[in-house]
């Protein structure tokens, strides 16, 4: 493992993070973002010199790899650790949260440990992947690529390293959260739980999908079906026994907020509409047509809509809802200000701003608008809100689109006309109950699947020895 990082106290953190690995009941991985100053200040309880600069922005290249991890990593603290102190402040810097176990769960990421030398291309592929997700043009011709099968992570050679040397001597099963990850340990014959993240099976699932010593942890029996047919197409043979069928994984805390919603409440109060972007600021251009379009209910006495962004860590995305909130004249109030008109989440930091928005979000929110992927829907959906969805990024947010869609929970957002799409969805008709009011009802009563992925993935991991 090279030891020339960009920051000398990563390597004390690498060996520390190391060690927890190596001692921990779940051992988790993901590739998404890095999130140093998080484990600087989580590390420096043990090292004094240790000392987190919240200057540093994140690189973030995906929510949703970051998320579900972390989701399955509280479902596994909180078994250790059912009722955490709750607060309705807003939450601190250190969101490596009170209750985390290393020694019951884990996580890492890679990309926290990429050398020095080859950390530009970390950054570079940020920022081509955010160049992407502003362009229709280029994001359609990545789709038409993503449809037929990726090839390796572009940054696959940068995180090698650092993953080979985290988990060079972990003997418990690994739980991946990201196919890299996932097919370059199996390769060297480590236990993995893979978790395929959605209802789509890509062909880089099936490269090792052979090997006993992988297992794979999908959507449904749906995605169970196609693994198989996809496996034998690509003539791969797989004991059946290694395809479990656990659910989508979502953070426990969002599924608690289910028991804040209350559908009839929607017909007496304004609607509350939290607005969000993905890891890479997707879907930009349809957020800024709604903003200008929603905030005209927002100037009405009473306003029919609350309304909460979500920005994430995204500084030219955070400055955008800023200029239109100025040119609407329609004032960003404090986050813990719930009866506010409009509010805004934005930071440097992944975890920062995944905890506000677990904190304000989901737990207040009556609707939620969104690309159709597997961080937003699954959270919405199980935090009992109703989904209206944003242009897909490709085939498998258009099959979680469907899925949405079936179960009545979601349905397609119509961006260009979307303040009359309120008021249709709003309204009474006959006294029979608005779609807003029934999707949240069905969003309620979602199949168990939908709840329980993050502790069904934790019981494959467990019973594996």
């Amino acid at each position: 493992m090279p030891t020339s990082l960009l920051d000398v106290q990563l390597e004390k953190i690498l060996a520390k993070d190391k060690e927890f690995l190596e001692q921990t009941e779940f051992p988790i991985v993901t590739v998404s973002s890095t999130f140093r100053e998080e484990l600087k200040e989580f590390h420096g309880n043990l090292d004094k010199d240790l000392h987190a600069n919240d200057l540093n922005r994140d690189i973030v290249l995906s929510r949703a790899h970051f998320s579900m991890a972390f989701g399955t990593a509280v479902q596994a603290w909180l078994h250790k650790n059912p009722s955490p102190s709750r607060t309705n402040k807003l939450p601190k810097h250190t969101n490596l949260p009170s209750f985390a176990h290393p020694e019951s769960a884990w996580l890492v990421d890679p990309i926290n440990y990429v050398s020095s030398s080859k950390f530009p291309k970390i950054a570079f592929t940020e920022t081509i992947g955010k160049i992407i997700a502003r362009n229709p043009l280029l994001k359609t011709v990545k789709g038409l690529i993503d449809k037929y099968g990726r090839s390796k992570l572009p940054i696959s050679d940068a995180i090698t390293p650092p993953l080979l040397h985290l988990f060079q001597s972990v003997e418990q099963p690994i739980i991946s959260f990201h196919i890299e990850s996932g097919n370059k340990l199996a390769a060297i014959g480590k236990k993995i739980v893979q978790v395929v993240t959605d209802p789509h099976v890509r062909e880089d699932y099936l490269l090792h999908a052979d090997l006993s010593n992988i297992k794979f942890c999908v959507f449904d029996e749906k995605t169970r079906a196609d693994f198989f047919e996809k496996a034998a197409l690509h003539g791969k043979t797989v004991d059946p026994e290694r395809v479990i069928v656990t659910g989508p994984p979502v953070d426990p805390r969002i599924i608690s907020a289910r028991r804040h919603k209350n559908p009839e409440q929607l017909y007496h109060r304004p609607l509350r509409v939290l607005v969000t972007t993905g890891g890479l600021g997707t879907n930009k251009q349809e957020i800024e047509l709604i903003l200008h379009e929603l905030f005209d209910f927002l100037r009405q006495r009473p306003s029919p809509l609350q309304i909460l962004c979500y920005g994430g860590t995204h500084h030219d995305f955070t400055e955008l809802v800023q200029k239109i909130a100025r040119e609407e004249r329609v004032a960003i109030e404090p986050l813990d200000h719930i009866y506010a008109k409009f509010r805004l989440i934005h930071g440097k930091h992944i975890m920062d701003v995944n905890e506000l928005l677990l904190h304000f979000g989901f737990p207040w929110a009556d609707c939620v608008i969104t690309k159709p992927s597997g961080d937003m829907a699954y959270d919405a959906a199980a935090a009992g809100c109703s989904l209206l969805f944003l242009s897909p990024w490709g085939e498998w947010e258009e099959n979680i689109q469907e899925v949405f869609e079936q179960l009545g929970v979601g349905r397609k957002a119509e961006v260009s006309h979307i303040k009359d799409q309120f008021s249709i969805l709003t309204k009474r008709v006959f006294d029979r109950e608005s779609w807003f009011e029934e999707a949240q009802k069905n969003a309620l009563t979602i199949p168990k699947l939908f709840l329980n992925g993050s502790a069904n993935i934790l019981r494959v991991a467990k019973e594996w020895k």
